[in-house]
Parts: C-alpha cells; structure tokens; sequence
C-alpha cells in the first residue's frame, strides 16, 4: 500500500492527457481510463457523509418503526412524524382558514388526512435515499459507464435508482463496501413497499370501523349530535315515561367500546386524527364530545336511572379525550368559550323534564356537573380547535334535520309535487348532502 502511494506521483506524470492512458517507465503496457476514473472517484470518500448518512438513516428507520410497528406512544423530544406534520398541518389549516364558505373549507381539510400520509410515506422515502446517497459518497467505489464526472447528484440518483430496483447500470458500484451497501438498499427497499402495502389498508380498516358508530349516531342523537338529544330519543322509544334502563346501558356500552379503539387506533396511527367524517357536521371529537355529555348527566343524577354503567363509559371516554389532546398537540386554552350557561341549563333541564327524565337541580347537582365538566371539556376544547372542528351542543336551539332525512334531490321532489297540487313548480339547486 505504501508503495503504491509513492508510485501515484509517477503515475500521475505518466499519465497522456490527449490518449487517456496511462504508461510506466519500466513497460509499455496501458491502463484504461476506467481505472483511472475508478481511482478518481474513490478519491472523494468522506467520513463526514458517511456518519451522516448512517444517522440519517437512523433517524428514519426509528421513526417509521414507531409510527407503523410500535403499537404505543413514543415521547421523545424530536420525531421525524411530529415534525413532519407541525410544518404541513399549521399551513395547510392557516390556508383553510382563509376559506370563507364553511363546506368547501372542510373539504380542503378533509384532503390533509389521506395527502399527509402518502406524503410522510414519501418523506420516508427521500430520507432513505438521501441517507444511502451520503453513505455511497462517502465511501465511495464507484464508476460512471460513460465516463463523465461522478457528482454527488448522480450518486444520488444512483441511490434511487437502487431503492426503487430500477438497476439502469449506467453507474456501477465497484469496491466491496459499495456493492453490499447496494444490495441492502435494494432490500431496504422491498421492505418499504412492503410497509405500503400493509400500512394503508390497516390505517382505512381502523377509520372505516371509527365511522360505522358515528354514523349510526345520526339516528341517535341528531346532526350534529348532542346529549340532550340522545337522552329525549333514548325515552321516546320507552313505553313508559323515562328511559329503559337496559337499552340505556346497551348503548353506553357500545361507545364504551368505540371510546376504547378510539384510543387505541388513533395512537397507534396518529394520522387517523386528521381523517374527517362524511359528513361536515360529524366527527369523531363530536361523537366523543356527546358521550362524555350524556354520561355527565347521567352521572350527575337522573331519577330512576341506574348510572353504573355511565361510570365506566365515562372513564373510558374521558381516557380518550385526554390521550388524544396530546397526540394532535393541543395546547390548554383558558379563555374557552362556555358550552352551557346557566340559561342553557335550565333549558336542558327543562327539556328531560318534558320527556320523563327528571335531571338533579340543587346546589350538589350543579357543583357535580361543573365538575365533570371540567374533567374533559378543556381537552376536547383545545382538541376541536387545533383540527378546526366544531364541539356538538348541549341542546338544540331549533329542530333541525338529520343527516338521513336530508337529500340532494328532496327540494326538487317537493318542487314537483307543488306542481301535481296545480302551484308552480320552482327549480330549485339540489343542496350538497355531504
């Protein structure tokens, strides 16, 4: 080795620009210029670019592995995911924030959800590359077939082309070190389609089953839903005044049971937060919301109802509301607008009174739901307003249609039947269901 670096001088002396060989003293025998451009190249190794790359790659790894495959919240001071989607989602809700009609602004948010992850799965992508780029600079042991300089964008290049197992062989890895950090990368990139082909399908099952009950929910308690709502219907359905405690109970168990996957799905795949409800009047934080809602009511008193199992539907709700304010980073807001003023809660009461449910009125039955209260609604406050969604009410104002009892064609149907009676019909635009 010693010999060879005090030999490269001569070399070099001997070396015939204008016929691209290379001659020795002592023969008459030639080198080709791809040796000699092999050399060159190899010249340009970096322990910089190689260190880098390998953290970079690190990083990467590390993060898809906690992302997809780690079925936990990881807390961490810096994560590629968090980062990625505090610099897409504050400019992407700061745009939709400039959308004055209320149903096109939650369609451009409705793209974020399904966008920013094959945007991340991208991001991942480029990281990869580039780490493998860096590494294959570093070490170097490469040659060009057509014998034009070898920069560190066509390494790059040369890394893509091996990630995604193109293989054009217009640049060829010739030492060891290159040739085995190439057929890992070609590996590394099998197993990342791999993660595609697995990580979206379970990412839709998980939202699909999020949907089922909060669509159901329309029947149940309104669109948008809320507590008041849910209760009168609930005692409607009783023959007798009140509600019937064992279909009372059935439905809390339900939604204790999607407050339960609700937690689970959303930490395990965080970007399930961002995926919004079919309908714009809908959402997971409203169904959530309406819950925790009824279960305080419940909790705080009502006659003849049994509140067991509002207990356990409540603590698992309110698990939820507290886990997932953290994973969209929501921040506490102690100017939050009051959902129930004193005037609304007198109204609310008034209302259960009216279907048989006698709610508790006295100074322990304020106190109580004030402070239920308060264990969930700063959560889903910040929550809601972090993912520019709207929190259900505790009662409706107004009847209002749900969203089963609403269609596309329901104003020209009734058009044509004015017509039928012998009044003028009037042509009026179908209004957008979703």
């Amino acid at each position: 080795m010693v010999s060879l670096l005090r030999g490269l001088p001569r070399l070099w002396h001997a070396f015939d620009l204008e016929s691209g060989t290379l001659s020795t003293a002592s023969t008459s025998q030639t080198m080709t210029p791809l040796w000699v451009s092999a050399i060159i190249v190899n010249s340009h190794g970096s322990i910089v670019a190689t260190v880098g790359g390998i953290a970079i790659i690190w990083m990467v790894l590390l993060d898809a592995f906690e992302t997809v495959v780690l079925p936990r919240r990881v807390r961490r001071h810096f994560r590629l995911t968090a980062w990625f989607y505090r610099r897409t989602w504050i400019p992407w809700r700061n745009i939709a924030g400039r959308i004055k009609t209320v149903s096109r602004q939650q369609n451009f948010l409705g793209y974020f959800g399904p966008l920013s992850l094959i945007l991340l799965l991208a991001f991942w992508a480029t990281g990869l590359i580039f780490g493998f780029a860096l590494i294959q600079h570093g070490i170097g042991g490469h040659e060009q077939l057509n014998q034009e300089p070898l920069t560190f964008g066509r390494i790059v290049y040369h890394s893509g082309e091996t990630f995604f197992t193109l293989g054009y062989g217009d640049i060829v890895p010739t030492s060891g070190g290159a040739r085995a950090l190439s057929v890992v990368e070609a590996g590394m990139g099998f197993a990342f389609l791999g993660v595609v082909i697995g990580y979206i399908p379970v990412v839709y099952t998980s939202f699909s089953r999020r949907e089922i009950q909060i669509s159901m929910l329309d029947a149940r308690a309104g669109s948008p839903p809320s507590a008041t709502e849910l209760l009168v219907r609930l005692a409607g359905r009783s023959e007798d005044p009140g509600v019937d405690q064992k279909v009372l109970d059935e439905v809390l168990r339900e939604w204790e049971r999607w407050a339960g996957e609700l937690l689970e799905s959303q930490i395990s795949y965080p970007v399930l937060t961002f995926f919004r409800s079919q309908h714009s009047n809908q959402s997971w934080v409203a169904a959530l919301t309406t819950m925790l809602d009824v279960t305080s009511l419940i909790l705080t008193g009502i006659d003849g109802v049994n509140p067991g199992q509002a207990k356990l539907t409540f603590a698992m709700a309110r698990h939820a509301a507290v886990d997932l304010a953290q994973v969209v980073n929501a921040k506490y807001d102690p100017d939050a607008e009051e959902r129930l003023p004193e005037s609304d809660l007198d109204a609310l009461r008034d209302a259960l009174a009216a279907a048989g449910l006698r709610l508790r009125g006295d100074d322990y039955g304020r106190d109580k739901l004030a402070k239920l209260r308060s264990m969930y609604e700063p959560y889903v406050h910040s929550t809601a307003r972090n993912l520019m969604l709207t929190l259900p009410p505790w009662r409706f104002a107004s009847k209002a249609r749900d969203n089963w009892q609403a269609g596309p064609w329901d104003k020209l149907i009734q058009s044509r039947g004015l017509a039928v009676l012998g009044q003028r019909p009037v042509t009026l635009p179908g209004e957008d269901h979703f």
